[in-house]
């Protein structure tokens, strides 16, 4: 696998526990989903997908959890009772179980890991606005034994806050739910915003608690050649975020 394809979470738990993201290099794809997609249900040829997952696979303990993401507010709790060959409808993953991977993927949505500082129990999330707004963050956090002050957070590539233009009802679905979301759009016209992903995410889990947050701030739209941005190409593959316990 090339050193490209994946980079690791820059927190200070990443040698507690296992924790990677991927880029678009490297893998066996042709365009547009060039080369290291990971997903399926994009239109992308499934040889080539499965090579890919085959690649990621070497770098993991176990095959990963995947998810089919439904831009939702759902949590699948994996334990030594989960089908692991059946494919739920859910937009994260909690476990305390050792070497099981929990795979995220995402073209554009903030991927979100979650660690307890013991390294016992880890999540992760696809934070897409919508997941946001239905209480994606709380209702995977309910899951942690742990207290939230004992819980760190990673955030993944995903668009940047000079890229991501929303209409009015993302704005209000946040907004009335707390004001202090207003600080996370820059208002473009009369019915356009600016939206922060990443601040977005960082006050939520403030909010519940969880205040030790880490990103590398890397923005997928901006970055065409390492990253996939289905806001930037529309057609495209994904990328996966993976955390499991060592």
């Amino acid at each position: 696998m090339s050193t490209n394809s994946l980079f690791l979470p820059s927190w200070p738990i990443q040698s507690q526990i296992g924790a990677v993201s991927s880029t678009r290099l490297g893998g066996h794809s042709k365009a547009p989903f060039d080369a290291f997609n990971l997903a399926y249900h994009v239109g992308d040829n499934s040889e080539a997908v499965t090579k890919n997952r085959m690649m990621l696979n070497s770098y993991l303990p176990d095959e990963p959890v995947w998810l089919e993401q439904v831009h939702g507010s759902d949590v699948l709790v994996v334990n030594q009772h989960t089908d692991m060959s059946e494919v739920v409808r859910a937009d994260a993953l909690y476990t305390d179980l050792r070497c099981k991977p929990l795979a995220i993927m995402t073209a554009d949505c903030l991927p979100i890991l979650l660690a307890s500082k013991h390294a016992d129990e880890v999540a992760a999330l696809h934070g897409g606005w919508r997941p946001l707004a239905a209480g994606i963050v709380a209702n995977t956090l309910k899951h942690f034994k742990t207290t939230p002050s004992d819980i760190v957070a990673w955030f993944g590539p995903a668009i940047g806050p000079k890229e991501f233009e929303v209409g009015v009802q993302v704005y209000t679905a946040f907004v009335t739910q707390n004001p202090a979301f207003s600080q996370a759009f820059v208002s473009t016209s009369k019915d356009k915003f600016l939206a922060n992903i990443f601040l977005l995410a960082k006050l939520q889990l403030n909010l519940l608690g969880v205040t030790e947050i880490y990103s590398d701030n890397v923005c997928t739209v901006t970055q065409h050649e390492r990253f996939f941005s289905y806001r930037r190409d529309g057609q495209c593959g994904r990328m996966a975020t993976v955390i499991w316990r060592k």
